[in-house]
């Protein structure tokens, strides 16, 4: 039984965008590892920005300078 965790920071990551994360990981799963989707486990787990730390600063610090984990 496969069990896969995501952490992400608390940033508007839509239901949409989670189903698919969810989707595409257990289908990684299946494809890869040869295991039962419906045995397969992903939970996504949001951090609050205060409580993610990144080169001795909090995300929610390195927001309000403009450092984003968006790509360019």
């Amino acid at each position: 039984m496969p069990y896969v965790k995501i952490e992400v920071t608390r940033e508007g990551v839509t239901k949409q965008q989670k189903q698919q994360i969810i989707k595409g990981v257990t289908e990684v799963i299946t494809n890869t590892l040869n295991k039962d989707p419906h045995l397969t486990h992903v939970v996504i787990h949001e951090i609050d920005l205060d409580d993610w730390g990144y080169a001795g600063e909090q995300v929610s610090e390195l927001r309000a300078k403009g450092i984003t984990a968006d790509k360019k």
